[in-house]
C-alpha cells in the first residue's frame, strides 16, 4: 500500500502546478552594504588573508547551473538537470537552494565568496570580516528557506554543510549550570547536521525520539528550529524550538557564546522561535530527547464527493469528527481540500495500534459507506515499530515505494527522502499563504463558519490543514515547553495551520529554456490570495508560522511573533546593534 506518498514533507505539495517570475532579493537596503564594484570591497590580498585564517576554506563561487548557462544542449547540462532532482545533491552545492525563487519576490542569487566552515572559530572569522568590510552576510546549511534568506547577491556566504558531528548524551547538563542540575538524555548536533542523521542516531541507534522536521534533508540547527520547528508529532512532543537545551552562537562581534537556561538566557529565549539568521549564527545545538512510543503510523485516503453540496457536507462532518476524535496528542499532519471536490487524508499518529486506529475511524467510514451515491473513498492505515520509522534498512526492504534513495556514488551512508518530498525539490514558488486556525473555530458555535470558509476557499485553489502545526489539544508537556519559547503565543490556541501553496518544479528564471509561465503564475497567486482572505476573515489576528509565511505578509511583526516582538527586538539590538544579521521579515529588519 502506497500510504506515505504524500506524507512527511518539508511542506506538502497541495498546490496548482504553476510558475513564476522573480525579482532580485528585496530583503534589505543594499546601500548599507559594500558592493564588489566599490573601493570598500576587500582586495584580493584581504580575501587571501581571510582564507588563511579559515584554514583554506574560502571558495570562489561557481553557479551550480553553469553547465546549462554555458551550453544548454551539453551532456553536462543534461546531467545537472537530473542531479537537481536530488535534495541531498543540492546541499552539496554551495550556490544552490532547495527552492529556486518566488514569484515577484526573490531569485536564487549567488554569493561571490563562500566560507565552507568546519568550526565555530572559522565562522567567527567570517563574521568579523563581513562586519569590518560592511559586506552583506548570509548563512546556509541546507538551503530550505522558502523566503530566500539563505542567499543574496554581493554577499559573503557562511556555509555550514560540512559541520556534521552529532553526539548522544545520556545525562546532559547545560554549561554553566550548577552541579546538582539534573542531567537528561539529549543530542548535540553541529550546524550542518540534517534530520536524517539526527533520527538515525537518536531513534534508530538509541531508541529515543527528538522533535524535528518531517523532511529528512532539512538541517537541525538552522532556521527551521530557530523559527519554531514543527514536526509530524508536534501535538505530542511540541516544537523543535521547545526542545532546545543549549546553543553555541557566534554573535555580531565575532564572540562565541553559549546560550542556555543558566547563561545568556535572553539570547537563549530568542533562539527558541525568534527566527534564524537574526541574533547570530548557531554552530551547535543541543536538543532534548524523549521516550519512544511503541508505534508510529500513517493514515491516508481519498474521498471524492459527487456534487459541491456533498463536498460541503463532507467538510461539515469532518470538522465534527476532528473535534471529537482527532483533537489530541496522537494525531498530526494534514487534510487537503480541492476544487475537484476531493478531500485527501495524509495523517500520522503515534502510540496507537492498527486495531485502535481502524476502530477510531470506523464511524467516519460508515458515514461515507451509507452514502454510496454521494461519495467514493479509500482509507487505509499502516503501523510500524517507532524505532524503524527512519531505519533505512527496514524501509528499503519493507516499504521501498515510500522512500527515494540517494544513488550517488561515494556517499558515506545511505540517504533517503520520503517519496512525497520529490515534488518539492527545485520548486519555484508562486505563492505561500498561511495562517493559524484557532480551536474555537472548530467548536460547535463557530464550526459552520469555518466549514463555509473552507468550502468557498477550496473553490479557488487547493488548501491544506496541518493539524500538527498548532498546539491546541497537545500534550501538557508540549504546552509547557512551548510557553518557554519566543514563538507567537497564538500557536497555543491554534488547532491547525492552513497553507495554500503554489509553484512550478524545475524552472529557473535565468535559464532561457527553463523559464516559468508568468501568466499562470500570476493567476494562481491571485486565486491563493482570494482564498486566504476568506479564511483570514474568520480571525484576522490569529497570526501565522514564520517559517511558512507569505513573503508579502502585512503587519508581519505582529503576525509572526505577536506580543513577543518588542522583547525580541530589544534582544536583537543588544546582541547585534549594527544589524549585521539582516534578512527578510526577520526581527529588526524594518
Amino acid at each position: 500500500m502506497k500510504l506515505w506518498i504524500m506524507l512527511f514533507n518539508c511542506f506538502i505539495i497541495t498546490f496548482l502546478i504553476t510558475s513564476s517570475h522573480a525579482k532580485a532579493p528585496v530583503n534589505n537596503n543594499k546601500s548599507s552594504y559594500c558592493l564588489p564594484n566599490q573601493s570598500c570591497w576587500p582586495t584580493p590580498k584581504e580575501w587571501e588573508q581571510l582564507n588563511k585564517k579559515i584554514n583554506g576554506h574560502l571558495i570562489k563561487a561557481r553557479n551550480y547551473l553553469s553547465p546549462c548557462i554555458e551550453d544548454p544542449k551539453s551532456n553536462g547540462c543534461k546531467n545537472t538537470l537530473e542531479e537537481i532532482k536530488n535534495p541531498f545533491y543540492l546541499e552539496t552545492q554551495p550556490t544552490a537552494t532547495q527552492s529556486t525563487g518566488w514569484f515577484e519576490a526573490w531569485d536564487s542569487e549567488i554569493s561571490p565568496y563562500i566560507v565552507a566552515a568546519k568550526t565555530a572559530q572559522e565562522i567567527a572569522h567570517a563574521v568579523k570580516f563581513a562586519r569590518k568590510h560592511h559586506i552583506k552576510l548570509v548563512v546556509k546549511g541546507t538551503g530550505h528557506d522558502y523566503l530566500g534568506r539563505s542567499n543574496a547577491p554581493d554577499s559573503l556566504l557562511v556555509w555550514t554543510h560540512h559541520m556534521r558531528e552529532i553526539q548522544f548524551q545520556k545525562h546532559f547538563v547545560p554549561n554553566g549550570c550548577s552541579a546538582n542540575h539534573k542531567g537528561i538524555p539529549a543530542v548535540t548536533a553541529e550546524a550542518g547536521t540534517r534530520w536524517i542523521e539526527a533520527y538515525k542516531e537518536v531513534t534508530v541507534n538509541q531508541g529515543r525520539y527528538v522533535q524535528g522536521g518531517g523532511c529528512t534533508s532539512v538541517g537541525v540547527a538552522g532556521g527551521f528550529i530557530q523559527g519554531g520547528g514543527f514536526g509530524s508529532f508536534s501535538k505530542k512532543y511540541g516544537t523543535g524550538a521547545g526542545g532546545i537545551l543549549e546553543a553555541e552562537v557566534i554573535i555580531a562581534d565575532g564572540s562565541i557564546l553559549i546560550a542556555n537556561e543558566c547563561q545568556n538566557q535572553d539570547l537563549y529565549w530568542a533562539l527558541k522561535g525568534g527566527g534564524g539568521g537574526t541574533y547570530g549564527i548557531v554552530s551547535r545545538v543541543t536538543l532534548e530527547t524523549h521516550e519512544l512510543p511503541a508505534t508510529f503510523g500513517a493514515l491516508t485516503g481519498s474521498i471524492t464527493a459527487k456534487t459541491e453540496q456533498d463536498f460541503k457536507n463532507l467538510i461539515d462532518y469532518f470538522i465534527i469528527f476532528y473535534r471529537e476524535r482527532l483533537h489530541n496528542e496522537y494525531w498530526g499532519e494534514q487534510v487537503i481540500l480541492g476544487p475537484d471536490n476531493k478531500m485527501e487524508l495524509a495523517l500520522v499518529f503515534q502510540g496507537m495500534s492498527k486495531t485502535q486506529v481502524d476502530r477510531l475511524w470506523q464511524p467516519f467510514k460508515t458515514w461515507l459507506s451509507q452514502k454510496p451515491e454521494h461519495y467514493q473513498f479509500t482509507i487505509n492505515s499502516l503501523v510500524l515499530p517507532a524505532r524503524k520509522f527512519w531505519d533505512y534498512d527496514y524501509l528499503s526492504k519493507n516499504l521501498p515505494d515510500h522512500i527515494v534513495i540517494d544513488k550517488r556514488k561515494n556517499i558515506p551512508y545511505p540517504e533517503f527522502w520520503w517519496t512525497g518530498n520529490q515534488s518539492e525539490v527545485s520548486i519555484f514558488l508562486t505563492h505561500y499563504q498561511s495562517g493559524y486556525l484557532p480551536y474555537t473555530l472548530f467548536q460547535e458555535k463557530f464550526s459552520n463558519k469555518l466549514s463555509n470558509a473552507l468550502f468557498e476557499a477550496s473553490r479557488l485553489t487547493k488548501l491544506s490543514l496541518h493539524f500538527n502545526k498548532g498546539l491546541a489539544g497537545a500534550s501538557q508537556q508540549a504546552i509547557e515547553r512551548q510557553r518557554k519559547t519566543s514563538m507567537n503565543p497564538s500557536v497555543l490556541d491554534a488547532a491547525a495551520l492552513i497553507t495554500i501553496i503554489g509553484g512550478q518544479q524545475y524552472v529557473f528564471p535565468k535559464l532561457p529554456e527553463h523559464k516559468p509561465d508568468l501568466d499562470k503564475a500570476r493567476f494562481s497567486a491571485k486565486q491563493a490570495k482570494k482564498a486566504m482572505k476568506l479564511i483570514s476573515a474568520l480571525n484576522p489576528d490569529s497570526g501565522t508560522y514564520g517559517n511558512e509565511a507569505d513573503y508579502n505578509l502585512e503587519n508581519w511583526q505582529r503576525a509572526l511573533w505577536g506580543s513577543n516582538y518588542e522583547k525580541l527586538l530589544q534582544i536583537k539590538h543588544h546582541y547585534d546593534p549594527e544589524n549585521l544579521f539582516n534578512c527578510h521579515h526577520c526581527v529588526g529588519s524594518e
